[in-house]
């Protein structure tokens, strides 16, 4: 029996390398791309146009065929993407991974030019719940989205256009405060997110002295105050930001300061995503909540979605990556708008115009919430109550909740877990103590919003929040193989289950096993 249960320990061994061997660097690459939600989300477009899926636009109509991959963005920061079974009709359920794309950091204020004490700072505001001491004396710099004002040739009009930036080296540092003059510190380092969290760009003489950045008197960059081809225009942004800044951005993206008309910059740690530990067992990187579950979620649709997995396919294998879950997912873009229950209507309705069945649509899906979970920290044990500590290479977490902070039923726990187990993946189960303050996700806005069942999972970590999170990296691989193993299996695994009212209509005239 023993060496029986070694050589499966060793198949499994060799199973995770030959995945991992895809799938971690694949992560590591995704990770290093993707400093801020929309460079995440022009990642994804990229590894799905090449895998053969096809841009939609929400302001256009859609033209949808069965067998066909398609996905559409919003704000750029958030995406929707889904392969349509061949076997699909109007009324069919959809099998989503719900993840976001959104990290806690610091954002560049509309105002950002700070100027004291013979240093230039930049202004930044708090999103998310950040564990912001661990932004201090970290090597930073700034991503985001620049809107840029472009002349077109000859014409005399002008194009404004929405553009990547990212500053790869550091450029910014938000320097502790020494400890003579802080002898308390370590008894309790107390953050004024106000007063302690600005970087600082410069010194003021520096600045000065870089011709390319200084300022005249009238806050136009150079004396320049009217626009290429003579069309006149007021620049602001000078006395905005700092001068400095702007140049620094304008030269990464090819323009000059004064065709700057707007941005959204965030801070960035400059230090790669990496695999790490004393057997390279860990991944050691920004961001992994949540854009773990969201490469993982989207490489297990694109590897699931070739043409014959979908030969018999029912449904529609779908994955949603929102921005600003860290804040409430309340905004245009987020799980909280309409973005997702919209495409659903609009897929539905492609198929049959003139029907009403995506009430029942909805009743037939299913929608997995994945968001990295806690996993049990040494230092901290009694964080965790003794029969629910998610391990490190233990698998996926299916998260419950009395209080509905998570949306898991007994169901939808059924479902996933079954999953697991039919494919020998490892799974755990975690509970918050009842002394404890529990986070929530997008399950259960979109559980209630929707009346979509729902279950809660996330592949578990620590450091969550911090500028630097660590996780397993067979904890990524599972969660892709878990991933795309339950958009291969849903639409038989569903079909077995007793539904209100007694046993699915499937079920009875086509008598499919539990099994395959």
């Amino acid at each position: 029996m023993g060496q029986v249960l070694e050589g499966f320990a060793v198949a499994m061994g060799q199973a995770l390398l030959a995945e991992g061997a895809v799938v971690i660097p694949g992560l590591i690459e995704f990770l290093n791309a993707s400093p801020t939600a929309f460079h995440a989300i022009d990642e994804a477009k990229k590894r799905l146009v090449n895998a053969g899926y096809e841009q939609l636009l929400e302001r256009e109509d859609w033209k949808l065929e069965a067998g066909k991959k398609y996905f559409f963005t919003r704000n750029y920061s958030t995406i929707i993407a889904f392969a349509i079974g061949k076997k699909y009709v109007a009324g069919n359920g959809f099998h989503i991974i719900g993840a976001h794309t959104d990290s806690p950091c610091l954002k560049l204020k509309p105002v950002s030019k700070v100027t004291k004490g013979g240093y230039l700072e930049v202004g930044v505001q708090t999103y998310g719940a950040g564990l912001w001491h661990t932004w201090f004396d970290r090597d930073l710099t700034v991503a985001g989205r620049v809107i840029t004002r472009e002349a077109k040739n000859g014409s005399g009009s002008v194009s404004y256009s929405h553009r990547l930036v990212r500053i790869k080296e550091p450029i910014m540092r938000i320097p502790t405060l020494a400890i003579h003059l802080d002898r308390g510190v370590n008894d309790g380092f107390m953050v004024n997110t106000q007063n302690h969290l600005l970087p600082v760009l410069a010194t003021s003489i520096e600045a000065e002295l870089n011709k390319e950045g200084v300022e005249d008197g009238s806050g136009n960059r150079g004396g320049q105050a009217n626009g290429k081809n003579g069309n006149e225009r007021t620049t602001t942004n000078s006395s905005k930001h700092h001068s400095l800044l702007l140049q620094l951005l304008a030269t990464q993206i090819g323009c000059e300061p004064d065709d700057i008309c707007d941005f959204e910059l965030q801070a960035c740690d400059t230090q790669p995503s990496i695999i790490a530990g004393a057997t390279k067992e860990f991944i050691f990187s920004g961001r992994l909540d949540n854009l773990c579950m969201s490469f993982c979620s989207l490489m297990a649709l694109i590897a699931s979605s070739y043409e014959s997995s979908l030969e018999d396919e029912t449904g529609v294998r779908m994955v949603a990556l929102f921005d600003h879950e860290e804040v409430g997912s309340n905004s245009a873009q987020g799980a909280g708008s309409p973005v997702l229950i919209n495409a659903m209507s609009r897929i539905t309705s492609s198929f049959d115009p003139a029907s009403k069945l995506l009430e029942k649509a909805i009743q037939r899906s299913f929608l997995v919430s994945a968001d990295m979970a806690h996993a049990l920290h040494p230092n901290y044990m009694d964080k965790h109550e003794d029969n629910h500590q998610p391990k490190l290479h233990g698998g996926l977490v299916i998260k419950h909740n009395a209080n509905q902070r998570y949306a898991t039923n007994a169901v939808t726990s059924f479902i996933f877990g079954e999953i697991a187990r039919k494919n020998m993946i490892p799974i755990q189960e975690f509970v918050v103590r009842n002394d404890m303050a529990c986070g929530s996700t997008i399950g259960p806005m979109l559980a209630s919003g929707m009346g979509i069942r729902t279950v809660d999972v996330g592949a578990p970590q620590l450091s969550m929040h911090s500028i630097r999170e660590m996780c397993a990296a067979n904890d990524v691989i599972y969660s892709y193989k878990h991933f795309m193993a339950y958009f291969q299996e849903f639409s038989r695994l569903d079909a077995n289950l007793t539904v209100d009212g007694g046993k699915s209509k499937e079920v009875e005239e086509r008598k499919i096993p539990l099994t395959p």
